[in-house]
């Protein structure tokens, strides 16, 4: 990714060797400040990332607030923030990606280039929010709430730490367990991770293996990785988002908070352009068809079916148990990776998710939505220490001679069929 652009600079004493270093990879201009002025040259600037070379607290916290606020409150896309830090500590400012102090300056590099990235899609959605409303079209709305509020971290250990950063995390965040790298692996590719942690308890060649994998998909090449233990040389090129770190929980937490955050706030962008390319049909909160479209779709499938005689089916899938918003959403987000390329669903105003079968039969709609009941509620993430296991109902029904859309609801509006525990 380019470095095009105004890049702002914040150090007390000149830092000549991490300037030409920016500069020899794409950087231009580059306006270098010290904390007094960083707020002053944000607003003239008006650059689009920062970075703060001097690891350790700000030495004006006054400056440091101002400089903060401007950043959050900046219009347009996001200004990416980066921060070195030493042995663990916070970075200068709450909302900065941490950076190793110590590391070369080809791991700053590479991490900014993939928050640029993430700027460059926000700037996207952004100018095709704005073609939207210029053509008379409401343009679907980007989701304003924080978005560690939709991340999932995948914790992997079975050391003697594994209990209290599992605790930790949760406490911020979605968590999914896995003491093993081979559960960890099914993790990956069943869901959308925003954030990797391994524990103590694996090998050096385990660990190694395991990040080589990551590496080798760009699905998961930007995601932020902490590892507990020493990480091969080699990898920060193609894992910009890889740490090592200490044992405390805490700050091993609080450090990985901004670089999920990041990665979530990407995932969400994706889903929002997705939903613009189709002209608003997809919902950006969940990738399912919005409601509108939903019908729309299904009144159609409806009346080709009885037109050709073409089977076609419905299910409706209701959950029992710890469900709250959010574990809603990650079954809802969850079905667009379970579903066929002929089907489509939408989630209903009571979180309930309703998917047609075109051209299914009974028989063969049967088998694939306990497929998916099982999945959903294998994966859909309970609130933090609830007992309580997820139950997926569903209501099964196929069109029948002389059906309509409203007869057909009628039988899926009814009593369940199926049940997934």
């Amino acid at each position: 990714m380019s470095l095009q652009g105004p890049l702002v600079v914040v150090a007390e004493k000149p830092v000549t060797g991490l300037v030409e270093a920016l500069g020899a990879a794409g950087a231009f201009p580059i306006v270098e400040v010290n904390w007094a002025d960083a707020p002053t040259a944000f607003v003239s600037v008006k650059p689009s990332a920062v970075v703060i070379a001097d690891p350790g607290p700000p030495p004006s916290e006054s400056a440091a607030r101002m400089l903060c606020l401007q950043i959050a409150t900046a219009g347009g896309a996001i200004v990416p923030t980066l921060a070195a830090t030493l042995d663990g500590d916070a970075p200068a400012l709450p909302i900065a990606l941490p950076v190793d102090g110590k590391q070369p300056v080809d791991g700053l590099i590479a991490r900014l280039q993939s928050a640029m990235r993430v700027r460059s899609l926000h700037a996207t959605v952004l100018r095709r929010i704005e073609l939207f409303a210029a053509e008379g079209t409401e343009p679907p709305a980007l989701p304003l709430n924080d978005a560690l509020e939709d991340a999932t971290v995948l914790v992997a250990g079975r050391g003697p730490i594994y209990p209290a950063l599992s605790v930790a995390m949760g406490e911020r965040v979605k968590m999914i367990g896995a003491l093993s790298v081979e559960n960890a692996a099914r993790y990956l590719d069943a869901r959308d991770i925003d954030g990797i942690v391994i524990g103590d308890g694996f090998s050096p060649r385990m660990v190694e293996a395991f990040l080589t994998v990551l590496a080798q998909e760009p699905r998961l090449r930007d995601v932020p990785v902490m590892v507990i233990g020493e990480v091969p040389d080699g990898l920060t090129g193609s894992l910009p988002n890889v740490d090592h770190v200490d044992g405390d929980p805490e700050r091993l937490v609080a450090r990985m908070m901004p670089l999920v955050r990041m990665h979530a706030f990407e995932v969400r962008l994706k889903r929002m352009l997705t939903s613009l390319d189709t002209n608003g049909m997809l919902d950006p909160a969940t990738g399912l068809h919005t409601g509108d479209a939903f019908w729309r779709d299904l009144n159609k499938a409806v009346a080709e079916a009885a037109d050709r005689s073409h089977p076609l089916s419905l299910a409706r899938y209701c959950f029992e148990g710890a469900v709250d918003e959010r574990a809603s959403m990650d079954g809802a987000r969850l079905v667009t990776k379970l579903m066929r390329n002929i089907d489509f669903a939408t989630r209903d105003t009571d979180g309930a998710i309703l998917i047609a079968f075109p051209q299914t039969d009974l028989r063969n709609a049967h088998v694939v939505a306990r497929r998916i009941a099982g999945s959903i509620k294998n994966a859909m993430l309970t609130p933090q220490r609830s007992q309580d296991r997820i139950t997926a109902n569903v209501t099964l029904a196929t069109l029948k001679n002389g059906d309509t859309l409203d007869s057909l609801m009628l039988r899926v509006m009814g009593s369940r069929m199926v049940a997934a525990e």
